[in-house]
């Protein structure tokens, strides 16, 4: 399964906080993409940070959710300590019709860091 993020815009003009973003996730037999909002990224790099800095572990899952609730994030941290991060797209409010997840697994400490700039660097780039 691969999971994109693209088209990072700011849909309201340059002064607005607004964040939209494309997610598809694409796999044997599936294709899901969905247009998320967020107000300036809803601190998605932030979350991942936070994941990295625990490269330890921690008990239980760590969740984030977007402005609108179209994608969220679920995080655990394993056995092997490896962390497994589940994404969720959904449809929007208020139908809510579908809803699609699929899971990445990552190494705790320097690979969540890269990931976490990555999307940072992201995020920025609609800013600039």
């Amino acid at each position: 399964m691969d999971l994109l993020l693209s088209r990072p815009a700011r849909s309201f003009g340059d002064d607005d906080p607004i964040f939209d973003f494309l997610v598809t996730a694409r796999g044997q037999g599936v294709s899901v993409e969905v247009s998320v909002r967020t107000l300036g990224g809803d601190g998605l790099d932030a979350f991942l940070s936070s994941l990295a800095e625990d490269f330890r572990g921690w008990t239980g899952a760590r969740t984030w959710r977007s402005l609108e609730g179209d994608l969220s994030l679920s995080a655990e941290h394993g056995p092997g300590g490896y962390v497994r991060l589940t994404w969720g797209i959904h449809d929007r409010p208020p139908s809510e019709e579908w809803h699609f997840e699929t899971a990445t697994v990552h190494a705790p400490g320097e690979e969540m860091r890269n990931l976490a700039a990555e999307i940072r660097t992201f995020v920025l780039s609609a800013f600039q």
